[in-house]
């Protein structure tokens, strides 16, 4: 029994150092088998991928190159609508100081010509005074005449006493006071 277990321990040895042995030829089988299934691999394997990551990579880079394109031109627009809207309000407050400016043109333009209106209306009431006054001057000294003329035909009339002479002053007085 011990030798028949040995005879086959012996047995499996011999198989197993078959498995583990190198046998020239099939190692130079196996490894020109290596390097043509890489140079196939590589062939028809990984130039297309290669092929096929180099255009997502140029596609990426083509889509970050417009992004930054359209980012530059969104800041340059940006920049243009705020100075646009900076020289809106500029243009706004001018206006806004120009209208008042002429605003105030007229209203002073208003107030001098009431004040000339005024002025004028004045020199008239004062010409229309003067005139008045000239007029009752002139109506008052023909008054005057006419009674110095009545006094003086009364004089002439009758001989006047110091008595008489005092009542047709004190006449001429009240009428003229009239």
């Amino acid at each position: 029994m011990q030798l028949q277990a040995l005879m086959m321990l012996t047995a499996d040895t011999a198989k197993t150092q078959e498995l583990v042995t190198l046998v020239p030829w099939t190692f130079i089988a196996q490894i020109i088998n290596l390097f043509i299934q890489m140079f196939l691999i590589k062939k028809f394997l990984f130039k297309p991928i290669n092929d096929i990551l180099e255009k997502r990579k140029n596609l990426a880079d083509k889509a970050i190159r417009e992004a930054r394109e359209a980012q530059e031109e969104a800041d340059s627009l940006k920049s243009q609508y705020e100075e646009s809207l900076t020289n809106a309000h500029a243009e706004a407050a001018k206006i806004v100081s120009e209208a008042q400016k002429e605003a105030q043109n007229k209203a002073d333009t208003l107030v001098k010509e009431a004040e000339q209106q005024a002025a004028g209306i004045k020199a008239r009431a004062a010409e229309d005074i003067e005139q008045e006054k000239k007029k009752a001057i002139n109506e008052a000294k023909d008054e005057i005449g006419g009674l110095a003329m009545d006094i003086a035909g009364k004089v002439v009339e009758k001989e006047i006493n110091e008595a008489d002479h005092k009542k047709l002053i004190e006449d001429f007085i009240s009428k003229v006071g009239a």
